[in-house]
């Protein structure tokens, strides 16, 4: 069993949600990810997305994108994240995804990548912007290396869309909260809970909530209807403020609680 699905059912057996929290990794550097990723699963996270770093994350807003432009100045590659993998999972066993965007792995190659990625310990892989209907050969790809693919969907997904991503995807689907692009909001939208209900519906997969979720009164909002919530323009946010990982992994713990109902 893949372990996002273990992860999943583990957590429902105890009556709770799961926390998925993203970091970009190499910001500020590779070892430094390393350590905010142990931390944070220490913490009380349940499975980790790590950002590849891309020059072009237009899904992103200016939190990620800085640190994607900071990983990149430092000399990040998907090589690197890849090996970075390798050596967290040396000391940890909890589910890890890669967030990326196509154009990257197109050039790293998809089977290559569905194979070192899966070798050195990942579990899944987000492709932001690469929609189900041209998932075809990354979906084989990824499936003959053991690897979930995750797919988003949004509050302007149609229903045909819906039906489409929940026939292709594995592992969980992502649910974005909102239209444009990711950054810490003040509130969760209120016709929230109507997308989720729509998706469940045509799904049997574990559907997590992120864009905008960065407290942990969102987490526990949002897990009351979905099975997850996914923090990271906060936790972002708080490595480019150089907070040490104490500081981090205190505020993982907070966001914990709010997955517990």
């Amino acid at each position: 069993m893949n372990r996002i699905d273990a992860a999943f059912a583990e957590l429902k057996s105890h009556g709770e949600k799961a926390l998925i929290c993203f970091l970009t990794c190499g910001d500020p550097n590779f070892p430094a990810t390393k350590e905010l990723v142990l931390k944070t699963f220490e913490s009380g996270a349940d499975i980790m997305e790590l950002g590849v770093p891309f020059s072009d994350p237009l899904a992103d807003g200016p939190t990620i994108q800085s640190a994607s432009f900071r990983a990149l100045q430092a000399g990040a590659t998907v090589h690197g994240v890849i090996e970075t993998v390798r050596s967290i999972r040396q000391e940890c066993d909890k589910p890890i995804v890669l967030m990326t965007y196509f154009n990257p792995i197109q050039r790293y190659g998809l089977s290559r990548f569905a194979k070192d990625s899966s070798q050195a310990g990942a579990d899944g892989v987000i492709m932001v912007d690469l929609p189900a209907e041209e998932a075809a050969e990354w979906k084989s790809a990824a499936d003959g290396f053991g690897l979930a693919t995750i797919f988003l969907l949004a509050p302007t997904s149609t229903k045909e869309r819906i039906a489409l991503t929940a026939k292709m995807a594995s592992g969980f689907i992502y649910c974005v909260s909102r239209t444009g692009v990711t950054g810490a909001q003040s509130s969760v939208p209120a016709d929230l809970k109507s997308l989720v209900d729509t998706i469940k519906a045509a799904s049997g997969l574990p559907v997590a909530i992120g864009f905008g979720i960065s407290k942990p009164e969102h987490v526990r909002e949002v897990t009351q209807f979905a099975d997850g919530a996914v923090v990271g323009s906060a936790l972002v946010n708080m490595v480019a403020d150089k907070a040490d990982v104490g500081h981090v992994g205190e505020f993982v713990k907070e966001l914990k609680a709010g997955t517990r109902q």
